[in-house]
């Protein structure tokens, strides 16, 4: 990554990191604070969620989201959907207007058009970029690595962080004043993954969870591992009922966890004290967080 790439990357986060704290500095909630910054990633084609996604083996664009507010435990999610232009703002009409946690496909698309988002042609989600790297992908037979790994860079020279060796997940938790949590998760998937496929981000607890109770979490990385372990609600879980600290649970299950499932990637979370922890057993991981009052902070490598 040469220095022009990376303050693209840093000036896109502290965007919309201002945005949130902006939202919260007013009072508002932190649902619609994670909402903001969730619908500004997946409007900004640097990321792999919304505008930007990865292309599966078949051509084609599958999204997936998922949103939790901590006050309440309601959630809403979307996976596999082709047409919706912010999958977090269909997963929060999920939450919102309908009975259910998880809507699918073309039933979700249906059902969350009714309830206000836009859908777009299957072409908005294009880049060039995402498109050569599919079919650089397709070329190799095979998928590709994380978002913020760089594991295999002596083998191949690749530099960290490289778009060619990589997928990801976007995501951000809040802390209102009213102390409520939330969490919002959203991703493209993996490049070249088979049609059909749904990782992490949209299962609430896999990679996307938040109580009042313990924390707010979202993940990104490899999703089955993350699926395997529940490795949000692990964090919760730990903080609730062993009385770890964030810092404890959320470094025990990245770093310790995750790594015997052949998991890798990080996560961002946050207490109901404001307490933050942001590990990652990768290369790097583009990450930042603002409090009112204070400077954004972004960051990617370690």
């Amino acid at each position: 990554m040469n220095s022009a790439q990376e303050k693209a990357y840093h000036d896109a986060l502290s965007e919309i990191l201002n945005a949130g704290q902006a939202i919260l500095a007013a009072g508002g909630s932190a649902l619609d604070a994670v909402a903001k910054a969730v619908s500004m990633l997946e409007d900004c084609p640097l990321f792999n969620a919304g505008k930007g996604a990865v292309y599966t083996h078949a051509g084609t664009h599958e999204l997936d989201a998922a949103i939790m507010d901590g006050a309440t435990l309601g959630a809403g999610a979307v996976a596999n959907v082709a047409h919706v232009r912010n999958p977090i703002l269909a997963a929060r009409a999920v939450m919102e207007h309908s009975e259910h946690i998880l809507l699918v496909g073309a039933g979700a698309e249906e059902f969350v058009a009714q309830h206000g988002a836009e859908l777009v042609e299957p072409e908005y989600f294009h880049t060039e970029a995402r498109h050569a790297q599919w079919l650089r992908a397709r070329k190799q037979e095979g998928m590709l690595l994380l978002d913020h790994d760089a594991a295999s860079q002596a083998a191949t020279e690749i530099a960290p962080i490289d778009p060619d060796n990589k997928f990801g997940t976007v995501g951000a938790v809040a802390l209102d004043l009213h102390g409520n949590l939330a969490a919002a998760t959203s991703t493209g998937g993996i490049t070249n993954k088979r049609v059909g496929r749904v990782g992490d981000s949209p299962l609430i607890g896999a990679g996307c969870y938040a109580n009042n109770r313990s924390a707010a979490i979202s993940a990104t990385g490899t999703g089955e591992a993350f699926m395997r372990t529940v490795a949000a609600y692990d964090i919760s879980a730990r903080m609730e009922y062993a009385g770890q600290s964030l810092q404890d649970a959320a470094q025990h299950v990245v770093m310790d966890l995750l790594p015997r499932y052949q998991g890798r990637g990080g996560l961002i979370a946050i207490d109901a004290e404001g307490n933050m922890a942001l590990p990652f057993n990768t290369e790097g991981m583009y990450r930042g967080y603002a409090r009112v009052g204070a400077p954004v902070v972004t960051a990617i490598y370690k």
